[in-house]
């Protein structure tokens, strides 16, 4: 993955639900380019922001085993744009999990008002598709780090979450 469109998680719950956040800046090139002269987070990133939180849930459920991606954004509606200054709260809750894949139902509000709702399909994609790695080694166990997941995590069981076996790989963290 090249690009963070979450800040941090403030909440993880293993095999349940995740809150991040996202402060939309002026500072971020995307929300000038978007619409000239209305610089807003364009939806599409604010979806994005949504899988990233969801798809943590559930490849932490699967060990890390495998790669989850987005395959299918059954439902998204916006109610307002994010604008500069606006902290996005990002919250994802698992409705399914499985072997190949998982759904999620998403929401991220602003200050408490439902900004956006979208329900996510995503799919298990483990190393060996087509052949070749999805993320270089140590991307992953970076970007759950960089997020503050081990931090705020909870396994199922109430105790904190902790990096497993599958985030290692050859003596490499992945």
């Amino acid at each position: 993955m090249r690009w963070f469109w979450i800040d941090r998680f403030v909440e993880f719950e293993s095999g349940k639900h995740a809150t991040s956040i996202k402060t939309v800046s002026l500072a971020e090139e995307q929300n000038h380019d978007h619409f000239p002269g209305v610089p807003i987070m364009p939806n599409s990133l604010i979806i994005e922001g949504l899988a990233q939180t969801a798809g943590m849930l559930a490849a932490e459920l699967g060990g890390w085993k495998e790669r989850v991606v987005l395959a299918k954004l059954a439902k998204a509606v916006f109610h307002f744009p994010a604008v500069a200054g606006d902290r996005l709260t990002y919250r994802a809750t698992l409705d399914d999990y499985s072997k190949t894949g998982a759904i999620a139902s998403t929401t991220a509000h602003v200050d408490g008002e439902l900004q956006a709702e979208a329900q996510m399909f995503f799919a298990h994609v483990d190393e060996t598709f087509a052949g070749k790695s999805l993320f270089k080694a140590g991307q992953m166990y970076d970007m759950v780090r960089t997020w503050g997941v081990f931090e705020v995590g909870k396994a199922a069981d109430g105790s904190r979450l902790m990096p497993t076996e599958s985030l290692i790989h050859d003596g490499e963290e992945i």
